[in-house]
């Protein structure tokens, strides 16, 4: 599918809703609010969603959604791009409209934030499209309300996550940017309460993000087995990713159903995808690497 860069109009402002990847994501407790205590490394793909947009006069918030996942999502006043921006639009008091579009190139209810990154998005849209100035800690408040990967997604850079998502820090671990990294999903959507209500309450231990032999050490994903009890399909993705040569990581990402592949070079990433497209004609794959910290 072709970047909207190339039929971008004057008027018009794009934005990238970055996959979201969690290399470890440890459960530590379930709090009195409901929410879980959560400590994750979040790293962002450099490929994701697009989201198209151009101001209007009228105040109404317009959205349309293609894309190769497009028709799995409504564009009412429900979705995440809508809601993010009248959260935006409430905030600031603006009387200006948005028409939008969504382009859908990752998988809905997937466990790499799509829903979250699309919201993150918008609001970093609208800011451009409105050309008004916000702090960021308002920016983040604002985001946390719309869902708790929401703010981690605003700056789409590799973070330590803490509580339900509102802690954020930057967090640079030698080695992990720029790496080769295959995202895997096998078409199934996981309902990500159902995999928070499997989690067996054990906490297993704080997350050790100091190095990248760290985190393949140590780290893990709380929710693995859990998602796998719901959607035993993952066991098989993370099986076929653990068999390609130049591995250095998988693991399940978020709440699932996607995993993600860490190769040692691109070669290698190449030649894994090939494979696993050729076994698995209909799981969605995609090529791409972390991007900066």
């Amino acid at each position: 599918m072709p970047h909207p860069d190339a039929e971008l109009e004057a008027d018009s402002f794009i934005e990238t809703a970055y996959a979201k990847v969690n290399v470890a994501l440890h459960v530590r407790a379930r709090r009195d609010d409901g929410y879980h205590a959560l400590e994750s490394l979040f790293v962002f793909a450099e490929h994701g969603d697009w989201l198209i947009g151009q101001a209007t006069d009228d105040g109404a918030i317009d959205l349309v959604i293609d894309g190769p996942f497009g028709s799995a999502l409504d564009a009412g006043p429900g979705n995440l791009v809508v809601k993010a921006a009248r959260a935006l639009q409430s905030y600031l008091g603006e009387q200006r409209g948005a028409a939008i579009r969504l382009t859908k190139i990752l998988p809905v209810a997937s466990g790499i934030g799509g829903g979250s990154a699309d919201a993150a998005a918008t609001l970093r849209l609208l800011v451009r499209l409105w050309d008004v100035r916000i702090e960021e800690r308002e920016l983040a408040a604002l985001a946390l309300d719309l869902g708790s990967d929401v703010p981690a997604c605003i700056a789409s850079v590799t973070q330590l996550v803490t509580g339900r998502g509102e802690g954020l820090a930057r967090h640079d671990v030698e080695g992990l940017a720029g790496m080769s990294m295959l995202l895997v999903n096998p078409g199934v959507a996981v309902p990500t309460g159902q995999v928070f209500a499997g989690w067996d309450r054990q906490d297993r231990g704080a997350l050790d993000a100091g190095s990248l032999d760290a985190l393949i050490g140590s780290g893990r994903n709380d929710l693995e087995s859990p998602a796998i009890a719901v959607a035993p399909v993952i066991a098989d993705v993370l099986v076929s990713l653990n068999a390609q040569p130049g591995l250095v990581l998988a693991r399940m990402s978020g709440s699932g159903a996607t995993c993600f592949a860490l190769f040692a070079d691109d070669a290698a990433l190449a030649d894994a995808a090939m494979a696993v497209r050729i076994a698995h004609p209909d799981w969605w794959v995609m090529e791409t690497r972390i991007g900066a910290a």
